[in-house]
């Protein structure tokens, strides 16, 4: 039986990744005190083979090596893997004061500051026992939502998922990034006035960067580097792999490059997804 427990601090989106796994086809608890997560297991397991619950700062019990006493509790036949989300403080911050909502240690009283940085604390225990760990700072609801679904079936079909991901270094890294590549050597279509309105999509780009030798020899050291080392990635038993690809500001080279590299991956690789986020 697949158990996995979404954790994570308020306002970090369990409540998205929990409504991913029900259309999944998970049998889904949202915010089960962690004491009766053994009985919930036992209960339903004649019925469903996928379980996911959600646990917050409100459910865990008080002593942190209690929580893993109950795991112990567990039925053999049950393998729980933990999914922890998380966002930085400001963030966090942002997202309470935009929504009006409570946050949950504010109850005693605590400056939502000092409530966010309490909840870290107290979810330690399930930050060191975390299989999957996603950083939603930089995340909306909808790549959220197909971040949570790609490693649940990344990890459920043993397939490696490979995304070329174009970006700004203006608008900062990628942190879900494996490698990065800088681009901003290259030509820049940014200064032919007719080019500068389009993006990296669109034909007259394609053919101003594909006419430049040294932005082929890169597209193809890319390539080679990737081909050369994605079979040792698989064989790690990886479930998911980002490429991101920069330039200044995400419009034009990275997008060529990522949109490129993405369509010649796809021809020999099942699982390549090609994204674009500043257009985004």
């Amino acid at each position: 039986m697949e158990l996995i427990i979404i954790s994570g601090r308020s306002g970090s989106g369990k409540s998205v990744a929990l409504r991913v796994l029900e259309d999944l086809g998970y049998y889904c608890a949202d915010n089960i005190p962690v004491n009766l997560l053994p009985a919930l297991v036992r209960s339903v397991s004649d019925s469903y083979n996928k379980i996911a619950v959600s646990i917050d700062v409100r459910n865990l019990p008080k002593e942190q090596q209690e929580f893993h006493d109950i795991l112990e509790y567990l039925p053999g036949f049950a393998n729980p893997r933990v999914f922890y989300l998380d966002c930085d403080d400001q963030t966090l911050v942002k997202r309470f004061s935009e929504t009006r909502r409570l946050h949950p240690l504010s109850l005693n009283d605590l400056p939502l500051d000092l409530a966010i940085k309490q909840e870290r604390n107290l979810l330690d225990v399930l930050i060191r026992r975390a299989d999957v760990t996603i950083d939603t700072t930089d995340l909306s609801v909808h790549q959220l939502a197909e971040s949570v679904r790609e490693k649940i079936l990344g990890q459920k079909d043993k397939q490696l998922i490979i995304t070329f991901e174009s970006f700004g270094f203006k608008h900062g890294i990628p942190k879900e990034a494996d490698y990065v590549f800088d681009a901003r050597f290259l030509p820049n279509p940014h200064w032919e006035p007719e080019l500068k309105p389009l993006t990296g999509l669109d034909q007259p780009v394609i053919d101003y960067l594909s006419s430049h030798s040294i932005v082929q020899k890169f597209v193809w050291q890319i390539q080679t580097f990737m081909q050369t080392w994605l079979p040792h990635l698989e064989r790690n038993n990886r479930s998911y792999l980002t490429i991101a690809i920069g330039c200044t500001g995400g419009q034009h080279r990275s997008v060529y490059l990522a949109q490129t590299l993405g369509e010649r991956f796809q021809r020999t690789h099942s699982n390549v997804k090609i994204r674009h986020r500043e257009q985004e």
